[in-house]
C-alpha cells in the first residue's frame, strides 16, 4: 500500500477525541498527516474539548489536550496532498469565517480527493458550498446548516457513518470504528493481519 498524504484541519476547542484519534490511527497505518491551524505553525498547540454525551439534551463539554501542530497552514497547498480530515468540535465554527480554509476544502472536493468530516466539521463543508445536492451526517444540532447549504442531512445512529462518493461524514466520534473504515476504503488503504 502506498503511503498517503493527509491534511488534517483543527482549531482550538476541535473535540480532542475527533482530532487525536485519526491523527494517531492514520499514522499508525503508514499514512503521513499534517496538523495544521490557521494563524499557527508547526509546534504551536490548539487547546481540545472533550464533548461527552451524559443525557443532557446536548453533549457536555470538557477540557481535552493541547494538541501539537506538526505543520504551517501557510505552507499547506491542495495538491499536495491525497486527503483532508475535518474533526468536529467549537473549531469548526469559526474556521468557516477563514476563507483560505474554505477555498482548501473546495479544492480537495474539486479535485475529488477523499474528504472526512465528522461531527461539526459538516459547517466547514456547508460553508465552503460542496454539499449541494449530496447527503451528509453530522451532529443533528448541524442538520439546519447541511440542508441550507442545498444537502441532504442523513440522520444515523452516533455510532456510524455515512459514505457518498469522496465524503465520509459521522455524527461524533463514536462512529470512529466504521467512519475511519470508511475514510480508509475512500484512501485504497488495505491492512492485513
Amino acid at each position: 500500500m502506498a503511503a498517503k498524504k493527509i491534511l488534517l484541519l483543527v482549531g482550538d476547542y476541535a473535540e480532542d477525541y475527533e482530532t487525536m484519534v485519526p491523527f494517531q490511527a492514520l499514522q499508525m497505518v503508514g499514512h503521513q498527516v499534517h496538523a495544521v491551524c490557521p494563524g499557527k505553525k508547526a509546534g504551536e498547540t490548539v487547546r481540545t474539548a472533550v464533548h461527552d454525551f451524559e443525557g443532557d439534551q446536548t453533549y457536555s463539554e470538557k477540557p481535552g489536550h493541547n494538541f501539537q501542530l506538526n505543520f504551517d497552514f501557510d505552507q499547506v497547498r491542495s495538491e499536495a496532498y491525497d486527503a483532508l480530515l475535518i474533526p468536529g468540535g467549537r473549531a469548526p465554527e469559526y474556521l468557516r469565517l477563514n476563507e483560505s480554509v474554505l477555498e482548501l476544502v473546495r479544492a480537495f472536493n474539486k479535485a475529488r480527493k477523499p474528504i472526512a468530516a465528522v461531527c461539526h466539521g459538516a459547517q466547514l463543508l456547508a460553508a465552503a458550498g460542496i454539499l449541494k445536492g449530496r447527503e451528509c451526517s453530522a451532529y443533528p444540532a448541524c442538520a439546519p446548516e447541511v440542508q441550507l447549504a442545498g444537502g441532504i442531512y442523513v440522520d444515523i445512529p452516533v455510532d456510524q457513518a455515512h459514505l457518498e462518493g469522496n465524503l465520509v461524514t459521522a455524527p461524533a466520534w463514536p462512529a470512529h470504528p466504521v467512519w475511519l473504515a470508511g475514510f480508509l476504503a475512500l484512501l485504497g488503504t488495505q491492512i492485513k493481519l
